[in-house]
């Protein structure tokens, strides 16, 4: 728990990263810069799911709407926050010439988007209206 309030401060500071070990190559500082982004453009995604479930899926009924809906968004934002504190443990990582660090959130999130996405399936099979 204190790496990760730590990981929170160097969010803000990046300039507090550099000063730990080496200049890494650029082309894996720029890669590690590509990946946040790719978690960003999938946190967006996510988000966005989250409120077209709530907008486009009025028949609905309130409690699936509501329950998916905010599935995808806590996920959306899980997503992002786990991209930034993934960037910095990295860059870190690099910098200090450490084994790049592993994370089961991959596969959490993969969990829920086909937990959420079975649920899809069974409100389209079934046709549920509110």
């Amino acid at each position: 728990m204190i790496d990760f309030a730590r990981n929170v401060r160097l969010w803000f500071a990046p300039e507090e990263v550099r000063r730990e070990g080496g200049t890494p190559d650029y082309r894996f500082s720029l890669a590690n810069e590509r990946t946040f982004l790719a978690w960003l453009r999938t946190a967006l995604a996510l988000i966005g799911g989250g409120f077209a479930v709530d907008q486009f899926l009025p028949d609905l009924s309130g409690a699936w709407r509501v329950g998916l809906a905010l599935t995808l968004l806590a996920s959306g934002v899980l997503c992002s926050l786990r991209a930034v504190n993934h960037w910095v443990r990295c860059e870190r990582a690099m910098r200090r010439g450490e084994d790049l660090p592993v994370s089961r959130f991959p596969a959490l999130l993969g969990v829920v988007v086909a937990v959420v996405a079975v649920a899809m399936v069974v409100v389209v099979l079934v046709g549920w209206e509110g």
